[in-house]
């Protein structure tokens, strides 16, 4: 806050990059994605491939809820997102949780860290699925997937008998996309983070040229001190029927990596 404050007085304007600096006044523009759509794209992903979404089927299934890290300002609009689409089917009881942890404080996975995770989905088989199945874990973040994964194979899930949850991420990370094209992690959200770069260098440029930047925000994120206006991207749902498209021929991730 001190640097900022430096910058304020020397009339330097500051951009905020993919994470929102909280806490003071003097932050001019944030450019990001829209975070609370990633959440809503994994949430919606999980009604839809369970059946819900369309009725044709009504449940119950059994959730379980991850979030990321609890000192990371992005965690709170992933998950919220995700809960304004999941919350209609758990009040009617189609999606049951039974853990019972349903609360971001509850479910927040320090540093995004998968090892966490794993052990946290370890705990939460033994102790809530001994007689019943997980149908679908949200998951915020591919490296956290990847955890949740090895602590589902390690109780045998992933046979004919037993097969994998619907099981989200984010971020397009190859390790997670090599998952989804082998059948086990379902989906994850993609961020083309060439385009926020672009968005970024273009806000450098019209400050430095005396304009006003490009936003499409002025409302959603209010950093404790000021709303600050923002230009956020649109995230996009990836899974085995669209990957290659989406990452592949766009050059985002080469093929040959995939193999």
């Amino acid at each position: 806050s001190n640097v900022l404050q430096q910058a304020a007085d020397a009339d330097i304007p500051v951009i905020s990059y993919d994470r929102l600096i909280l806490g003071s006044p003097h932050i001019d523009y944030y450019a990001s994605f829209d975070n609370e759509k990633v959440g809503e794209l994994q949430a919606t992903y999980i009604v839809e491939k369970l059946g819900l979404a369309s009725g044709a089927k009504k449940g119950p299934f059994n959730i379980e809820l991850f979030a990321g890290s609890n000192d990371d300002n992005n965690t709170k609009y992933f998950f919220n997102g995700a809960m304004k689409v999941l919350k209609p089917y758990l009040d009617k009881k189609q999606l049951v949780v039974r853990s019972r942890q349903t609360q971001l404080n509850q479910v927040t996975t320090l540093r995004w860290d998968g090892g966490t995770a794993q052990k946290r989905m370890d705990d939460l088989l033994t102790s809530a699925y001994s007689t019943a199945r997980v149908d679908a874990v949200l998951s915020p973040y591919d490296g956290i997937s990847i955890g949740i994964l090895s602590a589902l194979k390690s109780d045998d899930y992933g046979s004919a008998a037993k097969p994998l949850p619907v099981v989200t991420g984010q971020d397009a990370e190859v390790a997670s996309v090599k998952s989804i094209i082998a059948g086990e992690q379902t989906q994850t959200v993609y961020k083309d983070t060439r385009a926020l770069a672009q968005v970024a260098s273009d806000m450098v440029a019209a400050v430095l040229d005396g304009k006003k930047p490009e936003v499409n925000d002025d409302t959603s994120y209010d950093n404790g001190k000021k709303v600050v206006p923002a230009h956020l991207l649109e995230p996009v749902s990836v899974d085995k029927s669209n990957y290659r498209k989406v990452l592949v021929d766009s050059g985002y991730i080469d093929a040959g990596a995939l193999q």
